[in-house]
């Protein structure tokens, strides 16, 4: 778990995931790429949306490869940032198909 946020790492800590909180652009590339470098067991790198949205060249890197870990976004403690049709948005430029 990768968070800006001491609430939501702390959450997830009580769940029995383990994460760090980051701060910033650098920080949180940085957390990224230990990940990357010496956690080959983590399957799924689980990321606040604010978090994300810090780095978002690494993130589309991480989407796009095949090999884990999976990207999951999550919101923080404030709610999401996303629009209410991100998902139908991120299908129809992943794939080129229009949802209705």
């Amino acid at each position: 778990m990768i968070s800006d946020n001491h609430d939501s790492l702390v959450l997830l800590r009580l769940a029995g995931i383990p994460g760090v909180e980051v701060h910033g652009a650098a920080e949180t590339g940085a957390a990224v790429e230990d990940v990357l470098a010496n956690r080959p067991d983590v399957g799924i790198l689980v990321m606040t949306e604010k978090a994300a949205s810090r780095i978002p060249a690494v993130v589309k890197a991480l989407r796009e490869r095949s090999d884990p870990p999976l990207l999951v976004e999550i919101p923080d403690r404030h709610g999401s940032r996303r629009e209410a049709d991100f998902l139908t948005a991120y299908i129809r430029e992943a794939i080129g198909v229009k949802i209705e």
